[in-house]
């Protein structure tokens, strides 16, 4: 099994300071109970470099003791699997968990990767392969294998020579790597209990719960105990006390739920300003917004989207919509999905709101929501707001540095929004116009920000 790391960033060489492994410096194989692991590098300078994971499985040890000696011809010492997954976590732990002790602030700092994994079983094909990488952010390219080149009428195998890339932190990306190889080969070379639920839990941390195949992979990964993936899933779920207002979690000088209820009013002015009549929600949450938009007669398609099941189950009751006469009814409809992967349900409406969304998502995930948002939904209007960072330190109960709520990713200034969005306004053709909503203090801003973006060519 091979892993090949490559990175671009300036100096290529931290990459070392990033995998804690000198690339001046040959290092020793790893013993590890199915084999050994070995790490070097092939290329070292400023501008490229290139770190490799060799894994020799040792097939007679596989299976001694077994009483079955036949059994090591198999694929196990060549396809990437649980065994890559397992040598991940014990010889690039630091990479993995993103420590740096030499060089800290490396270790969250997003560079470009490129993975190369050799021998890939992907048992559903390439469409599993894409399926599960590009709602991350990754390109993906996988060149299937054939079973044996001499007789091509046999076709392809199920394993691929699979090329990723991205920019991320390397420990995200390895995280990624470090539960999806084992997904792709659909099996575990050990025995899965309670223990892989939390473990899954861990390095699947603000990514499995809004990955539109999570329940695949939860499956997969836990060998397709149904106890275990129930249970799993269960947890992936959000706490609706807190799933709709993210301000609650702070003592403000004025009730939280009014700042956010402004958020709303404003969000609701400028869908009406846009003339707009198909809306989505995106995000909806237990449906406060979906509320104002059913008030009003301009507005007669209405789409709430949500990951989260239960959100949207809590959504429905807080509506009413079962006691709605059936022609108001059918003006609303509730989805579950993914803001970072492309679904055509949500194409073809004239406006989309986003409202205090985008913080939730890790930084490197943001790529992908672009391209869903404004590349193949890419309604008229899109309304983007989010908690303006500077006015944090109003509250003098929140700890200097500190983030609104617990589930944040990021909170922007209000020059890092409005960079944000004049480039998504630039790649995408919209214009865009940002202001504040909200408190407002005359040093720090608005205590949430918002941004208009109008499709070149529409007078919305």
């Amino acid at each position: 099994m091979l892993l090949t790391i490559t990175t671009t960033y300036q100096p290529a060489t931290d990459l070392g300071y990033l995998l804690h492994k000198n690339p001046a410096r040959a290092q020793p194989p790893t013993e590890l109970s199915f084999g050994q692991a070995h790490v070097f590098y092939s290329e070292v300078s400023a501008e490229r470099c290139s770190a490799h994971l060799l894994l020799d499985v040792d097939p007679v040890g596989l299976v001694r003791g077994h009483g079955q000696p036949q059994q090591y011809v198999n694929d196990r010492p060549y396809a990437a699997s649980s065994f890559l997954s397992v040598a991940l976590a014990r010889v690039l732990r630091e990479g993995l968990t993103g420590r740096s002790r030499e060089r800290p602030e490396l270790a969250n700092t997003l560079i470009p990767l490129e993975f190369q994994i050799a021998c890939v079983p992907s048992r559903g094909g390439e469409k599993l392969l894409r399926g599960l990488f590009e709602p991350l952010g990754y390109s993906v390219d996988a060149q299937s294998l054939e079973l044996d080149e001499r007789f091509p009428a046999w076709g392809d195998s199920p394993y691929f020579n699979l090329t990723l890339r991205i920019t991320a932190t390397l420990s995200s990306a390895l995280t990624h790597l470090y539960v999806l190889i084992p997904v792709l080969d659909d099996d575990k070379h050990y025995w899965v209990g309670e223990d892989e639920v939390q473990k899954l839990l861990r390095f699947g941390s603000g990514w499995l719960e809004t990955h539109p195949l999570r329940e695949e992979i939860a499956a997969r990964y836990l060998k397709h105990r149904r106890a275990l993936t129930r249970s799993l899933l269960a947890q992936l779920e959000p706490d609706l006390e807190s799933v709709d207002d993210v301000n609650e979690e702070i003592p403000v000088t004025e009730p939280a739920q009014s700042l956010h209820q402004q958020r709303l009013e404003t969000v609701l002015a400028e869908l009406r300003r846009s003339g707009a009549k198909r809306v989505l929600d995106l995000g909806c949450g237990e449906g406060k917004l979906l509320r104002l938009l059913m008030a009003d007669k301009q507005f007669e398609q209405i789409t709430g989207m949500d990951v989260s099941h239960r959100a949207l189950e809590f959504a429905e009751k807080r509506l009413k919509l079962a006691e709605l006469p059936e022609a108001r009814r059918a003006r609303v409809t509730l989805l579950q999905g993914s803001l970072t992967y492309r679904d055509v349900r949500l194409e073809g409406f004239d406006a989309a709101a986003l409202v205090e969304v985008i913080e939730h998502l890790e930084l490197y995930r943001l790529a992908a929501l672009e391209r869903t948002v404004f590349e193949f939904m890419r309604p008229r209007v899109v309304i983007v707001t989010t908690p303006n960072a500077e006015y944090n330190a109003q509250w003098q109960t929140l700890p200097a540095g500190a983030m609104r709520h617990s589930d944040h990713r990021f909170e922007w200034t209000r020059a890092e929004f409005t960079d944000w969005a004049k480039r998504v306004a630039s790649s995408f053709g919209y214009t865009v116009r940002v202001s504040g909503v909200g408190l407002e203090d005359a040093l720090v801003g608005a205590a949430s920000q918002m941004a208009v973006f109008t499709l070149v060519g529409d007078s919305a």
